[in-house]
């Protein structure tokens, strides 16, 4: 059972920044691929960011590309989602999730290649 706790929610102005995290409890978190996700009111949860197991392999959503950057820190268990120059319309609740199977690069932004998420945390950028 893999064990996901994000942190870092809030309330921010627009153009402003945040940084959240998401810290797993097992030894073997560095073998997952770990993903956000984000979800907002009336709107199905949609892909973020991903990063795999070899730092340098990370993967962008076009809405965010250019202002958001993911990192990890395999000692301390941890994934960061660095968000910057934040929007109204990146209002929503952000879950981390682990993908602890094989994923080919295609279903890396699919919710469905993840088998293990967070409880989420919100974050609301005022205009």
């Amino acid at each position: 059972q893999v064990q996901l706790v994000e942190s870092g929610g809030g309330l921010v102005q627009a153009g402003g920044s945040l940084r959240l995290s998401c810290a797993g409890a097992e030894r073997t978190f560095s073998w997952y691929l770990m993903g956000w996700f984000r979800q907002a009111p009336g709107k199905e949860r949609e892909f973020v960011t991903a990063i795999s197991r070899t730092v340098g392999n990370t993967y962008y959503a076009e809405s965010v590309k250019g202002r958001f950057t993911i990192s990890r820190d395999n000692a301390k268990n941890t994934v960061y989602l660095q968000m910057s120059s934040l929007r109204p319309e990146d209002t929503a609740v952000y879950y981390c999730a682990a993908a602890t199977r094989p994923t080919v690069r295609a279903a890396v932004p699919t919710s469905n290649s993840y088998n293990y998420w967070g409880q989420g945390t919100q974050v609301t950028v005022s205009s």
